[in-house]
């Protein structure tokens, strides 16, 4: 009978050059199979507050439901849902307690993975930090950015390249804080053992492109560590324009 893989997580986050402070935030659970990356709405009030919010709450919601996760393998998608709509409710309390956040908010990217034979990768995000797969020399978004550009795309209004250089592509049409009852979308894809997950903020994707990317992941595939350490270095070198955050999941093989 095949053992089931273990993953571990890897990441890393900095405010680069540009900015006052760093309003990501992120979480490496390791041993409930859970990641986070958080990115709080610039030009926003507590954006800051948002983030750490969303994934300290995460974080503690991750924890409470872990036993009830070994009871219930099989709901590992309603799980990391939950992870992110505890998230929403918290800071709409907050809002609700101090009317000066009124107006906070932060993007959000959840992963949980099943420690299976065959494992399956559980994403639940918000606005638009990212979620890739890199797998036998490809790189591939498993998440879709909640933007305004994006929609355009969608529509046929501009073409990718245009979204780009767009000058609204920043303006998110979804993220914690925004609506109380907001879901998160949601998507599931299975991985294999020499797979690597990636999560980020904006940060990274500004600064590096898909295949910028692909290129740091494919030279150091056989070492999370360094690949997360290189993304964040491209991204500051190319001129840090944003706070950067990058998770890099890998399967841990003994």
């Amino acid at each position: 009978m095949t053992q089931p893989l273990s993953w571990a997580g890897i990441g890393r986050t900095e405010r680069g050059h540009v900015r006052s402070s760093n309003q990501d935030a992120m979480a490496i659970l390791n041993d409930c199979s859970v990641w986070i990356v958080a990115d709080g709405m610039g030009g926003h009030p507590a954006g800051d507050v948002a983030a750490q919010t969303a994934v300290a709450t995460a974080t503690e919601r991750a924890r409470e439901r872990a036993a009830w996760l070994q009871e219930h393998p099989g709901a590992v998608d309603e799980f990391v849902v939950d992870l992110v709509t505890s998230a929403n409710r918290r800071i709409h309390d907050l809002i609700l307690a101090k009317p000066s956040l009124k107006g906070m908010g932060t993007t959000i990217v959840a992963l949980a993975l099943t420690p299976a034979s065959m494992p399956v990768a559980h994403i639940a995000h918000l606005g638009d930090s990212r979620a890739y797969l890199y797998r036998a020399g490809e790189l591939m978004q498993l998440t879709r950015d909640h933007t305004l550009v994006q929609k355009f795309v969608q529509r046929g209004l501009i073409d990718a390249a245009t979204a780009l250089v767009h000058p609204e592509r920043h303006i998110l049409t979804k993220g914690l804080g925004m609506d109380v009852d907001m879901k998160p979308e949601r998507t599931s894809t299975l991985v294999t053992p020499s797979d690597l997950i990636m999560l980020c903020s904006d940060g990274l994707t500004k600064m590096l492109d898909d295949s910028a990317i692909a290129s740091v992941l494919s030279g150091a595939q056989a070492d999370p560590q360094r690949a997360c350490h290189e993304l964040v270095e491209q991204a500051l070198t190319r001129g840090g324009e944003d706070n950067v955050t990058v998770i890099v999941v890998a399967s841990q093989h003994d």
